[in-house]
């Protein structure tokens, strides 16, 4: 059995989560800045088994592409090539970035951890990961 890696893209920074080996949960791994995740992703390729990349969707409101979308693409056509054996799927990752920070606010951190960008963007990806470890467990 192997691994998910949950990935929260960002134009400067990527979020990085992963799965435990029965997915069913997940959890923060890294945030890099998104020139070094590749990189990143073909050491822990080789040290671990990872079984597919869950790239975030951030879709707006009315379900309708963000403006970041485009660069996604351009980042799966380097996952794809870089990685040509793994699978990579999207997941809906709406509101995870304000959820990430409210969870930090719940939790009582303190103001400058909840201004840590990197921090919230690993949050956010393993937030996109449980959720979809989640709709994959309840419909299946």
């Amino acid at each position: 059995m192997g691994y998910l890696i949950g990935i929260d893209y960002g134009v400067k920074r990527t979020g990085l989560a992963y799965s435990d080996p029965l997915k069913i949960i997940a959890s923060g791994l890294k945030n890099l800045p998104t020139n070094e995740v590749i990189p990143y992703l073909k050491k822990l390729c080789v040290t671990d088994k990872i079984e597919t990349f869950i790239v975030g969707r951030p879709l707006q409101k009315d379900g309708s592409k963000s403006n970041v979308e485009t660069h996604i693409m351009q980042f799966i056509k380097l996952l794809k090539r870089n990685f040509p054996d793994y699978q990579i799927e999207r997941y809906d990752e709406r509101f995870t970035s304000k959820i990430a920070f409210q969870s930090l606010i719940e939790t009582g951190q303190k103001k400058k951890k909840r201004l840590n960008k990197g921090l919230i963007d690993e949050i956010s990806a393993t937030l996109i990961l449980q959720s979809y470890l989640d709709h994959k467990r309840n419909t299946s």
